[in-house]
């Protein structure tokens, strides 16, 4: 079944977090539901709809900055009381406004997740879950890394409070009491949990989760352990996932799934006769989605998918019909209801541009004054720097509250920009001198009008470690600049992992010495990402990393006074020796280092990259040659005294040109990699052979994966 949905603005609030709006539940399908939305400036605003006007139902006054929105009341009754979360406090409100609950959860770090269920609250700081009935205090979990969301299964039909944590490390954790149940792993680092259909499915057990990198699954938490129901991968490469709801805004019986993306994008996604999820309708906003909520908020008898954007913005996608009525002559005349909305924007806005120019006047008037002081305006960036498994990149999205003006990069390390579709800023590059003053790159953006959200992608080179910093400068006055500031690792191309093939040729590094656990975990803090900061309970640790651009892996297990790193790639165990001995040595502390070298691990890394090598030598042949054929074709009048092979080039130059244009230095990058291998093999025989680098590079000119086999071997 086709869906038509149509856009509609209702009203603007300020800057929103993540799941801070819900739609109060009504009496009967029929009628208009209340919208309470909470923002960073600490207002909790409930509105509704009237003759196609947001009127307010109530405004609470102005305080820190709400993490998060839920609605509570009694097991079994509508849930209709609203509670918000801000610092490490919850608030209650009835729906009318009045504040029933102050409760201080006495927690060293702001509340960033919570969940109500009857008496029970569950609320989550960056590594701590609380559990408090009647605001007492019940359970406490310490997480391995920092926890996204929190959800419970509806006690009313499980018979038993089950805890969910989200958690950054891949992982959902369900809790019993103050233990840890199990662990259930996931794609991608969770963002948010929703249960199925609002009340967890027929068992209250099917839980819905979405993942930074935009996956969405559904997992059934039962009692002898998870089982996965389905995963949509994420093949467009949308935004990830931070809000799900679950409403069947088709009207055939079934709750769709609804889901906000932090690209802009709004999906419905219906499930076929197999329970299997598929795609039935799409919109693109602006800005990044923070909530979305099914519901009936403009009209009575016309459902919608209302969303919540980070400026604030509560937006509807209604399935009432837009509001226009053929004329005489086909033309479209809109109805007296619109013409109505029409005048009184127009009014509104003329009333705007008199305020604007009054304020204008009375600041020049200031200005010349010699005691005035302009003030900085502040405004809010949401910001966000992660890595892309797909094709091993950075993506930083910066998104802030009003229009960009420009923004400039500057790194301290070698980096590519890579090219996004979806960016329409222009870019231009300045001449750096990195020896004179260590900069590798610097590229200007200079965005068009209303520009709120930038995309950029970036790939860095293992081995080189350093800082790219965002200098973001908004269309305000008088004029200001936020700086960003975002950390390349050295080994900054690898991701955690829930596993490693053990029966890959490894290497091994290990490091022994005074070294207290502490201080062993912050230098892998600094070696790698997606490694939480918090140091982890107990006297040692394993972490497992994947390689997302060769798919070498590495296995790191540590204590006090110890440290064991394997991997099959030579390279990666070189840099952590060189990294670590560097941390070390700025801190007085003796290590000592002992290796074993697999000779059987480094034609496997070369067989690793052969395929990504050949493919891109096919690549560059095939490019070279378009311009000639093409000038043959011109020359000729037709293509087809060519052979076939020519003939598939020129007919697909324009996707083998964009292909190429996709991977800029991505030969040099793979040329590079081999070169530290060849050096780092002999690097721990205590052999120097950079003066042969010159014969390798003739060999890889000609490239033939025996051939350089034999000369790693012979050299």
């Amino acid at each position: 079944m086709e869906l038509n949905l149509n856009h509609v603005d209702y009203l603007q609030v300020g800057v929103t977090a993540q799941k801070t709006m819900k739609l109060l539940p009504t009496v009967g399908r029929k009628a208009t539901q209340k919208v309470a939305v909470a923002d960073h400036d600490g207002v909790v605003t409930c509105f509704g709809m009237k003759k196609g006007e947001a009127v307010p139902v109530f405004k609470s006054l102005p305080g820190q900055k709400i993490s998060r929105l839920e609605l509570g009341g009694a097991l079994g009754t509508p849930q209709e009381k609203i509670f918000v979360s801000s610092g490490s406090e919850v608030r209650g409100y009835t729906k009318k406004g009045k504040q029933f609950l102050t409760f201080e959860a006495n927690l060293t770090e702001s509340i960033n997740a919570m969940h109500v269920s009857g008496a029970d609250l569950f609320v989550c700081a960056s590594y701590i879950y609380n559990h408090y009935c009647d605001c007492k205090d019940q359970d406490y979990y310490l997480s391995g890394d920092k926890i996204n969301d929190v959800l419970c299964l509806p006690v009313e039909t499980v018979g038993r409070i089950v805890p969910i944590l989200a958690c950054q490390d891949r992982v959902l954790r369900a809790l019993q009491g103050s233990d840890l149940q199990y662990d259930v792993e996931v794609p991608g680092p969770p963002t948010v949990l929703e249960l199925l259909n609002r009340d967890g499915g027929k068992g209250g057990e099917e839980v819905l989760y979405g993942t930074a990198d935009g996956k969405v699954g559904l997992v059934q938490i039962t009692k002898s352990g998870p089982i996965t129901s389905w995963e949509l991968d994420n093949e467009k490469k949308k935004g990830g996932v931070l809000c799900i709801d679950t409403f069947d805004i088709v009207g055939d019986g079934v709750k769709d799934i609804l889901v906000g993306r932090d690209d802009g994008t709004v999906e419905v996604y219906g499930l076929d006769s197999s329970n299997e999820p598929m795609l039935r309708f799409e919109n693109v906003l602006s800005e990044s989605v923070t909530s979305i909520q099914g519901g009936c908020v403009g009209k009575e008898m016309y459902d919608e998918v209302l969303a919540t954007t980070y400026t604030g913005w509560v937006s509807g996608l209604t399935t009432e019909p837009q509001q226009m009525v053929a004329g005489p002559g086909d033309e479209i005349k809109m109805s007296r209801e619109t013409q109505g909305k029409v005048a009184a924007l127009r009014a509104e806005l003329e009333q705007l541009q008199v305020k604007v120019l009054q304020g204008r006047e009375k600041y020049q008037q200031n200005s010349q004054s010699s005691t005035a002081v302009s003030s900085v305006p502040v405004f809010s960036i949401n910001d966000k720097f992660t890595l892309c498994q797909d094709d091993a990149s950075y993506s930083l999205t910066l998104e802030v509250q009003t229009a960009i003006d420009n923004l400039l990069l500057q790194s301290d390390v070698p980096i590519d920009l890579l090219d996004v579709d979806k960016n329409s800023a222009v870019v231009s590059f300045s001449e750096c001198d990195s020896e004179s003053n260590g900069n590798f790159l610097l590229a200007t953006y200079r965005c068009q009008a209303n520009t709120t959200r930038l995309e950029l992608k970036v790939r860095s080179i293992e081995g080189q470690y350093g800082t790219l910093q965002a200098y973001v400068t908004p269309r305000l006055q008088p004029k200001t600049c936020q700086v960003r500031q975002y950390q390349i690792k050295p080994l900054s191309l690898h991701q955690r992992t829930h596993a490693i093939d053990q029966e890959r040729p490894m290497n091994t590094l290990r490091l022994t010495g005074q070294f207290s656990f502490a201080e062993i975990h912050s230098w892998v803090v600094f070696c790698l990402p997606e490694v939480p900061e918090k140091t982890p309970a107990g006297d040692s640790i394993t972490f497992y990393f994947q390689n997302t651009f060769l798919g070498t892996q590495l296995e790191a297990t540590y204590c006090k006074g110890e440290a064991n790193f394997k991997s099959d790639n030579i390279s990666t165990i070189s840099i952590l020796k060189d990294v670590l001995s560097k941390e070390a040595t700025k801190r007085k502390i003796n290590l000592n280092t002992s290796y074993e070298v697999n000779e059987d691990s480094v034609s496997h890394t070369l067989r690793m990259i052969h395929p990504k090598l050949e493919y891109l030598l096919i690549l560059a042949k095939k490019v070279q040659l378009i311009d000639a054929l093409k000038e043959l074709q011109v020359h000729e009048g037709n293509a087809g005294f060519l052979i076939p092979e020519y003939r598939s080039i020129l007919d697909e130059s324009a996707q083998l040109l964009e292909e190429y244009k996709k991977q800029p230095a991505h030969l040099e990058r793979l040329y590079g990699m081999i070169t530290d291998l060849f050096i780092d093999k002999f690097k721990f025989k205590g052999q120097n052979v950079k003066t042969k680098v010159s014969q390798l590079l003739a060999i890889l000119n000609n490239y033939e994966l025996d051939s350089l086999m034999e000369f790693f071997s012979e050299a």
